[in-house]
């Protein structure tokens, strides 16, 4: 039970009909690393109900947020669609996850792939000052079924550029691809297609991707997961940890429930 203490929703955001985010008060003595994840959950029936999720927020920030799809009739996401700013939520005291920069060697780019709200810890990573002085490009590719399932994409490509202090990092370095793969977009497809073409990557004057140069963030679904890796692996890359830093690193615990 002390592994959780009760913060406040602050504030909620429903991107569409399965997709929201939500911010909370964050206590001081909370201190995580970009692209970490921690259990969050409620009360409910008498019991505590909690599941794994990353922080969307940079590090810094004074409040945290999280990004969640909503699973009908799910134990935990169908209560947190329905929370209002005001609401007791847990958060859990002890961040942890492989999404760190520290399970990766040395390398010049950095592509974080995404599907679905893989997307959280990325948002964390492309906010911290330490990925861009590591990397020369970072190379984000969020993989969605609709349009209306980017979410953040306005923030990623109009906001974050005009920020008021890593405005200029992120627009010499951060390239966003947004991907959408059951309607008309500008890049579609599946991000394992668009990387084995390297279609999507010579249209922005990019290489493909290779081991000698490139190193890899994985989060998404398990199908998404499965399939890079196996692509990563094919192509001699290495899986990363913190024990034993690698090329690649991905994160397991993915929140579907």
């Amino acid at each position: 039970m002390a592994e959780q203490q009760t913060e406040s929703v602050i504030s909620v955001r429903h991107w569409s009909d399965t997709l929201f985010s939500f911010s909370t008060t964050r206590d001081p003595g909370f201190r995580f690393r970009s692209g970490q994840f921690t259990m969050v959950g409620l009360e409910a029936e008498g019991r505590r109900i909690s599941r794994a999720y990353s922080m969307a927020s940079a590090h810094y920030d004074d409040s945290l947020e999280f990004f969640s799809i909503k699973v009908p009739n799910g134990p935990l996401t169908s209560r947190l669609a329905r929370i209002k700013p005001g609401d007791p939520i847990l958060i859990g005291r002890k961040p942890t996850g492989t999404l760190v920069l520290d399970g990766l060697t040395p390398g010049r780019r950095l592509f974080l792939l995404a599907t679905g709200t893989g997307l959280a810890p990325f948002l964390s990573i492309i906010r911290d000052p330490e990925t861009y002085d590591q990397f020369e490009t970072v190379i984000l590719m969020h993989g969605v079924r609709h349009i209306g399932d980017l979410a953040y994409r306005d923030f990623i490509a109009e906001d974050l550029p005009c920020h008021e202090f890593l405005g200029e990092q992120i627009r010499e370095h951060l390239i966003y691809i947004p991907t959408v793969t059951r309607e008309a977009f500008a890049t579609t497809g599946r991000i394992t297609a668009l990387l084995e073409s390297g279609a999507a990557l010579a249209a922005r004057g990019l290489a493909p991707i290779a081991p000698a140069q490139d190193r890899v963030m994985l989060c998404g679904s398990p199908a998404f997961l499965a399939d890079m890796t196996g692509f990563l692996d094919s192509r001699d890359f290495v899986e990363g940890s913190l024990a034993r830093p690698g090329q690649y690193v991905i994160e397991k615990a993915f929140v579907e429930k």
